[in-house]
C-alpha cells in the first residue's frame, strides 16, 4: 500500500490556528483496542489537526504505539504523531523506530523525556544513550539532516512544557533553560502538560517569550470524568495541581459520579474559552481513549469541524 505522507507540524499549525488535537494510548487487550476504535471513529469526523499516541518506556507498549499509529494511518483520516522517549534507548535502536516511521510515510514526532519504567526493577538511566530530551530532538534533527524522510525537512518535532513546572525541577529558572535547550536543538513546537488553572498557562507562555522561545505553544487539557480518576492522574502527571475552585464543585458532586462528569466537562470547557479568547495557538486534548467530554466540549464551544475554525478578529 502506498502511503501519503502526513503534513509536517509546521504547515498543519500554519493552516490551524488555533488548532484542535487529541492524544489517544496504546490499547493492551482487544477489547480496550475495540473501545478505542468506537472512540475514534465518533471524533474522527471532528477533523483535529493531529492525534499523538503515546509510548511506552521500556518496551511496555513500544510495538503497540507503532501500531496504533500504523492503523491511524492506513484505515483513517488522522495524522498521527507518535510520542517517543528517551528511556531504555540507544541510538540504533531510535534510527531503526525513525526509519520505521519515515517509511510510515509519518511525517511528526513527539521527542520527551519519558517516565522511568515501572515494570523494570533494574533500569539505569546512565545507560540510556539521551540523558535529556534535548538530546533526543539533536538526534532527531540529524536524522532529518541525512534526508531519510521523504519530507525535506525531516520530522516536525514536538516537545513538552510544563505550565505547573516539572516535576523533577522545582528550580524554574533552569527549567526554563532546559525547554529553551529543546528548542535550540531544533524543536518546531511546545504540547505542555495538562494543567487547571489557565493563570499557569499564561505565565508559562510569557516566560517562553521573554526566554526567547518563540515556536507555538499548545495547551494540553484533560477534563476530569470521575474523583477515581483525578486522583490517579494527579500519580501520573507528578503532582498536576487542582484549584480549589474546581476540587469545591467536585466535592459537592459527592459519590455521584455523573455529577462529577458534568461539573469536569464544564470546568474543561471554560478554560478552553478562556484559552480561545487570549489567542491560544492550539488545544490538545487528553481524551483518555473515550470521546464524550471532548466531544461534549466542541458542543459548547460551538465546534462542528475543527478544520473551519479560525482566530477572532
Amino acid at each position: 500500500m502506498d502511503l501519503v505522507s502526513g503534513m509536517h507540524i509546521a504547515d498543519i499549525l500554519a493552516a490551524r490556528h488555533p488548532s484542535f488535537s487529541f492524544v489517544f494510548f496504546p490499547p493492551k487487550t482487544t477489547e480496550a483496542a475495540g473501545k478505542l476504535f468506537e472512540s475514534i471513529a465518533q471524533l474522527e469526523p471532528y477533523a483535529p489537526a493531529f492525534v499523538s499516541v503515546t509510548y511506552g518506556a521500556g518496551g511496555s507498549t513500544r510495538e503497540m504505539t507503532h501500531d496504533l499509529v500504523l492503523r491511524l494511518k492506513t484505515t483513517t483520516s488522522l495524522d498521527p504523531i507518535p510520542h517517543l522517549t528517551c528511556v531504555c534507548h540507544q541510538e540504533a535502536e531510535v534510527v531503526d523506530i525513525l526509519e520505521r516511521y519515515a517509511a510510515a510515510g509519518v511525517g511528526n514526532i513527539l521527542a520527551l523525556g519519558g517516565d522511568p519504567p515501572r515494570d523494570l526493577k533494574s533500569y539505569n538511566k546512565a545507560e540510556d544513550a539521551f540523558q535529556h530530551a534535548a538530546d533526543l530532538v539533536a538526534f532527531i534533527k540529524k536524522f532529518n539532516d541525512s534526508g531519510a524522510h521523504p519530507d525535506k525537512r525531516g520530522f516536525g518535532i514536538g516537545v513538552a512544557g510544563f505550565p505547573e513546572g516539572h516535576p523533577t525541577t522545582p528550580n524554574r529558572v533552569l527549567e526554563m533553560d532546559h525547554l529553551k535547550a529543546k528548542v535550540d536543538a531544533g524543536a518546531d513546537y511546545i504540547c505542555t502538560q495538562l494543567f487547571f488553572d489557565n493563570h499557569d498557562f499564561f505565565d508559562f507562555r510569557e516566560r517562553c517569550q521573554l526566554a526567547g522561545i518563540k515556536i507555538p505553544i499548545i495547551a494540553g487539557i484533560m477534563p476530569i470524568t470521575s474523583a477515581s480518576g483525578m486522583r490517579r492522574m494527579a500519580e501520573l502527571a507528578a503532582g498536576a495541581r487542582y484549584p480549589a475552585k474546581l476540587l469545591r464543585a467536585i466535592q459537592r458532586c459527592g459519590n455521584d459520579e455523573d455529577a462529577v462528569q458534568k461539573v469536569g466537562i464544564h470546568y474543561a470547557t471554560e478554560q478552553c474559552h478562556d484559552l480561545l479568547d487570549h489567542g491560544v495557538d492550539g488545544i490538545h486534548f487528553y481524551t483518555l481513549n473515550k470521546s464524550h467530554a471532548t466531544r461534549e466540549i466542541y458542543a459548547s464551544l460551538g465546534i462542528r469541524d475543527s478544520a473551519a475554525v479560525r482566530p477572532q478578529s
